[in-house]
Order: C-alpha cells, then sequence, then structure tokens
C-alpha cells in the first residue's frame, strides 16, 4: 500500500501526524512528522506531510484574468412545437377542424389539454405554450358559441366514426362519476344525490362512454339525484342515432 499521512491522538491530547503505510493489516510509521496542538499548526504539519509525499507534484498555473462581467440573464418563454403540433394533427385527423372551423374552440381545447383551468385563464396557458392566443372575450364567446351550435353532438359523431373506422364499436364501455358544488342551495341541474364520497352538497353526474380501446365516444351530464341506471340509454346512443350495440356497464 502507498504511503499516506495519519492522524493519531496523542495521550496528551495533541495530534501526531505521520507518514505510513499499511502492510499485512499492521501499520507501520515511516516518519513522524510532529504533533499538533492548533488548528493552524494541524494545517502546517499536513502541508510538509503532502510536500514530502508528492515532491514533484506543481501547480497547475490557471491565469484566469479579470473577472468577467456579468449580465442579467432573462428566462424568454418558446414556442412548445412538437406537443402542439401533435394535438393539432389529433384534432385535424378526427375532422374537427373541418367540421367546426373554429379557431377560438381549438385553442381553448389545446388550453384545457395542457391544464384543467378556467376558460378566462386560458389565455395565460396558450401564452406559455408559444401560441398566438385570442383574446380572452373571444375564447368567452367561442364557449358560448360551441353550447349554440351544439358542438358536444357533433364531436360525439365524428368520434363515432373515427371509432368504427379503427377499433370498431361491438363492445363499449360506460362508467359514471359525480361532481360536487360548494353551493348552499341546489338548481335545476345541481341536486343533492348519492355520493360515494358521502358529501350532502349539490352535485352533478357526469357519464362517460368509451370503446373498447378507451376512446371516448360521448360524455353527458345529469341531475344529481338521478340513478345511474336512468343514465344509461341517454348516454348508449350517440346523437347519430345509431345504437351502441353490445356493451359493458360498470
Amino acid at each position: 500500500m502507498a504511503p499516506f499521512l495519519r492522524k493519531v491522538k496523542t495521550a496528551l491530547g495533541a495530534t501526531a501526524v505521520q507518514i505510513a503505510d499499511k502492510t499485512g493489516g499492521a501499520y507501520r510509521i515511516l516518519e513522524h512528522l510532529g504533533s499538533a496542538h492548533t488548528e493552524a499548526e494541524l494545517a502546517a504539519l499536513m502541508a510538509v506531510g503532502h510536500e514530502k509525499l508528492h515532491p514533484d507534484q506543481g501547480v497547475l498555473p490557471l491565469d484566469t484574468g479579470p473577472p468577467a462581467a456579468t449580465e442579467e440573464r432573462v428566462a424568454k418563454s418558446s414556442r412548445a412545437g412538437l406537443l402542439i403540433d401533435a394535438l393539432t394533427s389529433i384534432y385535424h385527423r378526427l375532422g374537427l377542424t373541418d367540421a367546426l372551423h373554429d379557431e377560438a374552440f381549438f385553442q381553448l381545447v389545446l388550453a384545457r389539454l395542457v391544464e384543467a383551468t378556467s376558460t378566462s385563464d386560458s389565455v395565460r396557458v396558450l401564452e406559455e405554450l408559444g401560441v398566438d392566443a385570442v383574446h380572452r372575450n373571444t375564447l368567452m364567446a367561442g364557449l358560448a358559441r360551441a353550447h349554440h351550435h351544439d358542438y358536444r353532438s357533433r364531436i360525439a359523431h365524428l368520434c363515432f366514426s373515427h371509432s368504427v373506422a379503427t377499433t370498431g364499436v361491438s363492445l363499449c364501455l360506460y362508467d359514471v362519476t359525480t361532481l360536487y358544488f360548494e353551493a348552499e342551495h341546489e338548481d335545476e341541474l345541481r341536486k343533492v344525490g348519492y355520493s360515494k364520497e358521502r358529501r350532502v352538497d349539490p352535485q352533478i353526474v357526469v357519464g362517460l362512454l368509451v370503446d373498447r380501446s378507451g376512446f371516448p365516444l360521448e360524455i353527458a351530464c345529469y341531475e344529481g339525484n338521478k340513478a345511474e341506471t336512468h343514465t344509461i340509454l341517454g348516454s348508449s346512443e350517440l346523437s347519430v342515432g345509431a345504437p351502441m350495440g353490445r356493451g359493458c356497464w360498470g
């Protein structure tokens, strides 16, 4: 084993610095450099020891020159091109671009897929993605337009056509969940009903119909006090009027 520096506490409380090696499990003292009583003395003895162990080791000259002037760096947003292109491609492949012709609705969909936030806050999400976002009022108007022109049925029709052409709809899966509201009073839709979380807040029932691969075919919401079994029929037939055939309900 190559020689090394060894520090040993003495009976008087000092620290002895030695050059030693280890052979056959036993230490062998090659040279005793001295005993230190302070940190400064210990550092000096260790420096002497390093010099003895590595006498020819030079010092690498590092002429770094004067310190470079620091400049303020500002993080700037960049366009999330890959994500945007992928979602745009799927949106177009489903036929939504040609069927709806609504850029504001597409931007709202894009923002909601990235972050589940409010319509008003979607502008922030779009700007962080690097999208040239439409005005907040345009998004709000687009949401009203989607309701007025029944976008949900048109989208369901396109999703149904896509599933028929790919996976098929011989087997469909259906499930429901509840969304509660921290509201004091009920209304026509938000009703107190059965809750798996045992809540007594007004809620709505949301049903989702998918094909065998999990591709969504239709989503619908119902009054919060409506029984799950009474929602199946409404969600098992798409707006195209085609029965879904064999189903698996759960």
